[in-house]
């Protein structure tokens, strides 16, 4: 936790209002997003109770399984779930735009660019808290290898062609939700204290309630108390009236109203299928509705408080301005959005239960890419942050004191001007340190030459140092740098230790030329090792 972050939280309990820990939104958010607000059987995370999904906030539809132990209302409840999902996701597949992409040629290996379609938007998946985005991707790997009639026709329990379907696009969605900065699939919970520091500690900012109290509490009342109320008060029936966001449900609710009900619903089916005339069948029937009701009431009852909680959430973070590099990460999450919506449409197989070396060594490369972009990212769209930044000694900002032109040694001089910066802060500056400033959106780059001033590391009197730096890029090919890429005397400027673009990395060999050893072909059989022999110390 960064010290500016730290300050916020110490500011929100004095102040008992959450602070904000950013000036913009970091993260895009559709003008139509899916909302889904799931809720589980306790004790068993892969038995669906119920949700609330879609993208109306007046009109939720409402989806309950009557007995979660029953396989085949759980099948149902996955399709009725997929007949909701898959058509929001197609209305996006459709709409295309031009976009170029860089290929390689196979004829002659060089990198050539391409014209292909990149669907105009991508459609958004929002769930309550971060326990929701493991149950999305728990939904996605239970489905995606669902066997259908036409697949399997002996299949025991064969799933419509939409459920498997359904499951590929979940587990892309909680693959996605790992990268760093992506926003196809977004916890409200984590999104909100990304942009608001509260007085409490990040598991307490999982619930949603709590966390909506301290950014928005009611008048006249703290952030602290009113958090407290949420997570704690209780009605006339001893149920919490702000349930927890799901997919979890509380241990009041589960025995004093959930399981007298599906018991009854229990008994219900039972009579009904020992029913022996018409007559009699009709009665239990109308017994078996009544209970199926009354457990479609008690789930909607726990779940629309959160619906309702998570528009309010989405309703806050509009309020602030989207960030300026927020737009070129939802266009990364365009591009993987289309590339599996290409991949569907080809014929590929689903997702592996296990990934491959190769395919492994890329996903952790490019998170690990994305967190430092998205870091960098986020400092140069909020002063807030590149404050943090600066404490830190990663950056420094300043008044441009001096300009002096010199140039490169060689048969061709380049320029290379020397710019003083007076500043405040403190950076770690080492030896020709690199730093990095934005010019007309690319990264500038300049050399740390030394410290100008009266003490040694270039102090004065009044705490400032100054800073010497060398331009080295960005300037034109001639031999004078072009108007408005050196600062001028008087300018603010602001430095960065960190590089605001992520290189990539070594490229990695394919699949079918991985070593044996990470997982790639054996090769020749006498290539691979043969296991010791078991002797008797091996056995216990």
């Amino acid at each position: 936790m960064s010290l500016i972050a730290t300050l916020a939280r110490l500011e929100a309990v004095e102040s008992g209002r959450a602070q904000a820990a950013a000036t913009v939104r970091h993260r895009h958010l559709t003008e139509r997003p899916l909302v889904f607000v799931p809720l589980i059987t306790a004790g068993e995370a892969g038995a669906p109770l119920g949700a609330l999904v879609g993208t109306d906030r007046d009109a939720p539809r409402l989806l309950v399984v009557p007995q979660p132990r029953d396989r085949d209302l759980r099948f149902a409840f996955l399709a009725e779930l997929a007949d909701v999902v898959l058509p929001y996701i197609d209305s996006y597949a459709d709409v295309v735009e031009a976009a170029e992409r860089n290929e390689t040629d196979p004829e002659t290996g060089k990198r050539v660019k391409v014209e292909v379609e990149l669907c105009a938007d991508a459609p958004q998946l929002i769930v309550p808290s971060r326990s929701g985005i493991e149950f999305v991707r728990l939904l996605g790997r239970s489905m995606r290898f669902r066997r259908t009639a036409e697949q399997d026709p002996e299949a025991p329990h064969p799933a419509p062609p939409r459920v498997p379907l359904l499951g590929r696009w979940l587990t892309h969605y909680g693959e996605r939700a790992r990268v760093p900065g992506s926003a196809l699939l977004l916890a409200l919970t984590d999104v909100l204290s990304r942009h608001w520091a509260t007085g409490q500690s990040s598991l307490e900012d999982q619930h949603l309630g709590a966390l909506l109290a301290w950014i928005d509490p009611p008048d006249g009342e703290s952030g602290a108390a009113a958090a407290l109320h949420a997570e704690l008060r209780r009605d006339s029936r001893g149920q919490l009236v702000c349930p927890p966001a799901g997919p979890a449900t509380d241990p009041a609710f589960d025995n004093t109203l959930l399981a007298p009900a599906i018991e009854r619903y229990d008994r219900a089916r039972t009579a009904l299928a020992a029913a022996e005339d018409g007559i009699e069948a009709d009665d239990r029937l109308g017994a078996l509705t009544a209970a199926e009701r009354e457990i479609h009431a008690l789930v909607a009852s726990v779940t629309r408080p959160t619906w309702d909680a998570v528009w309010r959430g989405l309703d806050l973070l509009r309020t602030l301005p989207e960030g300026a590099h927020a737009t070129d990460r939802w266009t990364r999450d365009r591009w993987s959005f289309t590339g599996h919506r290409d991949r569907i449409t080809a014929g590929e197989p689903p997702q592996p239960r296990r990934d491959d070396a190769v395919t492994a060594a890329n996903k952790l490369a490019t998170r690990e890419r994305e967190q430092a972009r998205l870091e960098a990212q986020e400092a140069l769209d909020d002063p807030l942050v590149m404050a943090g930044r600066r404490l830190a000694g990663e950056a420094f900002a300043g008044e441009v004191t001096d300009v002096v032109m010199a140039y490169s040694e060689g048969k061709r001089p380049s320029p290379r001007p020397l710019v003083t910066v007076r500043t405040e802060d403190r950076p770690h500056l080492g030896e020709r340190a690199k730093v990095y400033r934005s010019l007309g959106g690319k990264p500038q780059a300049a050399e740390f030459v030394g410290y100008e001033g009266a003490y040694e590391d270039g102090g004065t009197a009044d705490g400032s140092v100054a800073v010497v730096l060398r331009i080295v890029d960005k300037m034109g090919r001639g031999k004078e740098p072009e108007t408005g890429s050196v600062p001028e005397k008087g300018d603010l400027v602001c430095f960065t230790l960190f590089e605001h673009e992520q290189r990539g990395g070594a490229k990695l060999p394919d699949p079918e030329e991985t070593p044996w050893t990470h997982g790639g072909p054996p090769g020749e059989p006498d290539a691979v090792p043969l296991p010791d022999p078991v002797t008797e110390e091996d056995v216990l």
